[in-house]
Parts: C-alpha cells; structure tokens; sequence
C-alpha cells in the first residue's frame, strides 16, 4: 500500500482508540450506577435499573446506533455527530452487559462484611464505599476486561454511519486497491489484535494492584528478646 493509503489506515485507528474510549468511560459509569442501583433496598430503584438493563441488553448495539443517530433526530430536531452518537449507543448498550457484572460482584461479598457495617452504624454509602465496593472491584476487573475487548470489536458498527473507524477505513483501501481484500484485511485484524492484546495487559495490571493486600492479614512486628548473659538460659 501507499503511504497516503497507510496514513488513511493510521487516521481510522485513531478514531476507533476516541470512541474506545469515550464509550467505555460512559459504560463503566452506567455500570456502576445502573449496578449499585439494582442492590437498592427501595423495589421501585431496583426495577427501574432491571428494566434498563434487560431493554438495552435485549437490543442489538447496530440497531441502537441507528436509532441514536438515524431515527432520534428527526423526531426531536437534533442531530448529534458519529463520534458522540457512537459513543452514546455503545456506552448505553454495554454498560447494561457491565452492570450485571457491578451487581454479580457485589451480590458475592460475605454477608457479614455488610453486617458488620451495620453493627458499626455505617450508613449505607458508607457499607458501600468502605466495606463493599473495596472487595467486589478487584473481582469485576475479569470479566470488565472481557466486556472491553467485546466493546472494542463492537466500535466497528459505526461505520454505518459514514464513521471513519479502523473498519471503516479498511473498506475504503480496498476500494482504492481494486485488488483481494486479503492483505488490508489481514492489518486489520493484526491491528484489533494488537489493541486488544495491549488492553488485556493493562487490566491485568489493574487486577494484580487492586488485589494487593486484599484479605491478608496485617503482618506483626515481633520485637528481639535479649536474654542476660549467665541467666542459664539455653
């Protein structure tokens, strides 16, 4: 390929790392809230935050895309450009997937850590904060990391928009090289795997320092004891 077909290439894995980005920083928040809120002692939250969740984890993400960008304008007069309506329509639909797994951890913590927090008068922010969040985190983090490597398969979907993501620009080499679609697609998928591979590292990082120091007990301090010399101590 040329070096303009190349920088092309360059320019789409740029966006596709923006909307990486964006829309897991909008899943990971909807995780959390839509997570914690399916705990909430009070059923009118907890239905509210199931219904959610079984609504966009019931709907395809292209089909949600197209109604963010295709369909949602012209009914309310605005229009937002691909990068936030991509962003929108994958942050919304994985955080559903990701709140499951906020929920999952959560749900898994001892009971009587809770209780604990109870018989101290912690409120319930404050069980959560302290006691709860601290040990359920470091067990998301697996299966956070399998849902961001799907997310960023799944940001090849904008390209219906017209978004000029790594999929999106390797369609468009192709059609300038009029040639098999062997070799371009074959960069892509070394690149894909390339982010991915990068991605996995960095959470296991994540795993790795957040269990650090959980569930182990603190290490005590024993001081020497200096016996007398001639005190017939053997």
């Amino acid at each position: 390929m040329t070096s303009g077909l190349w920088e092309l290439v360059l320019q789409g894995v740029w966006v596709t790392v923006q909307l990486l980005f964006f829309s897991s920083l909008l899943a990971t928040a909807v995780s959390f809230v839509v997570g914690i809120a399916r705990t909430h002692r009070l059923w009118i939250v907890r239905f509210l935050a199931g219904f959610y969740t079984e609504v966009f984890r019931g709907t395809s993400a292209l089909v949600m895309i197209f109604w963010v960008f295709f369909v949602l304008p012209p009914a309310f007069g605005w229009q937002l450009v691909p990068m936030w309506a991509g962003t929108l329509a994958l942050g919304l639909t994985y955080g559903a997937y990701g709140s499951e797994i906020v929920r999952g951890a959560l749900g898994a913590v001892d009971p009587a850590q809770k209780e604990g927090g109870i018989a101290l008068s912690f409120t319930p922010w404050q069980r959560m904060k302290l006691i709860l969040l601290p040990q359920a985190v470091p067990e998301m983090i697996p299966p956070f990391s399998n849902l961001l490597i799907e997310l960023l398969k799944g940001t090849a979907l904008v390209s219906i928009m017209g978004m000029g993501d790594l999929a999106f620009s390797g369609n468009l080499v192709r059609l300038a090289l009029q040639e098999s679609a062997a070799e371009i697609y074959t960069y892509i998928l070394l690149i894909y795997f390339v982010i991915a591979f990068l991605l996995t590292r960095v959470m296991r990082g994540l795993e790795k320092k957040l269990k650090a120091g959980v569930g182990k007990a603190p290490k005590k301090k024993t001081a020497a004891v200096r016996v007398p010399e001639g005190s017939g101590v053997s």
